[in-house]
């Protein structure tokens, strides 16, 4: 451990979880039990040259011994995923922040829906586990592209077949594939459930379509990129309101580029 905001931790193990996808297994530096965290939070890693990015936590909120995340390559990354991938290897050492949470789970929810796409069933897979550690009802729905770039895959098929059955896993690139129809989900699902959502922006704003009648407070969506591009084309001066501090922002550089550097 290093101060009260970053962690020191150890790279434990690099696992290939689907195609285009590995976890990370991190393991506190000092041997002391992790802070805690509860299912749908995430963490900041700090990566080389001032990179910092925030990738959710995808195990056992019980586990205080360790934190793990899943990375997926992304073929547009600005650096982050293919530094991690490329770079990363088992026993190198990361400073991260401390955990925060702002796709909580409301543990008492008569039903849990977890809906997923790609790389955002990483929050869910925590928050599955949590509910089964509860007792609580849940049902999942996870669309990727192909069997092969499903992550937890062996994990989800390893549920006892009573589990297993509230699976719902749809490959939109297989041979025969049926259209991931989120309006039809939701519009199955029971008026008091809770409702999870976290996947591409265009899953985002469909599931938000379909929720629309359905109470606010029960419906809950985490995006793990912005709504709307990054602005690049420079060549403009921003100002710090409260330190008065000001940054040229060069073409090519998004305002948050340039204030991690």
């Amino acid at each position: 451990m290093t101060d009260s905001t970053n962690l020191r931790v150890r790279i434990k193990a690099v696992t290939y979880e689907a195609d285009g996808i590995l976890s990370f297994d991190l393991r506190p530096d000092d041997g002391k039990p992790l802070p805690p965290f509860t299912a749908g939070a995430h963490i900041d890693v700090h990566l080389r040259d001032g990179l910092t990015r925030s990738y959710s936590l995808s195990n056992s909120q019980d586990e205080r011994h360790r934190y793990v995340i899943a990375v997926n390559k992304d073929a547009a990354s600005r650096g982050g995923s293919k530094h991690m991938h490329e770079q990363l290897r088992a026993g190198e050492y990361l400073q991260i922040s401390a955990p925060r949470n702002n796709f909580a789970l409301v543990e008492d929810a008569p039903h849990v829906v977890l809906i997923g796409g790609g790389i955002g069933i990483t929050p869910l897979w925590s928050m599955l586990q949590r509910l089964e550690s509860l007792g609580r009802s849940w049902e999942l729905y996870y669309a990727a592209r192909t069997k092969a770039q499903t992550a937890f895959r062996e994990a989800i098929e390893a549920l006892p077949a009573d589990r297993r059955a509230r699976v719902h896993l749809n490959f939109d690139h297989e041979p025969g594939a049926t259209m991931f129809d989120l309006g039809r989900i939701v519009a199955g699902v029971r008026a008091d459930a809770h409702l999870y959502c976290c996947g591409p922006i265009p899953m985002l704003e469909a599931f938000e379509k379909a929720c629309a009648g359905r109470p606010p407070e029960q419906v809950h969506v985490e995006y793990f990129s912005a709504k709307e591009a990054p602005a690049v084309e420079g060549g403009y001066t921003v100002v710090l309101k409260q330190s008065g501090r000001s940054f040229a922002i060069p073409p090519g550089k998004t305002i948050l580029d340039v204030l991690l550097d």
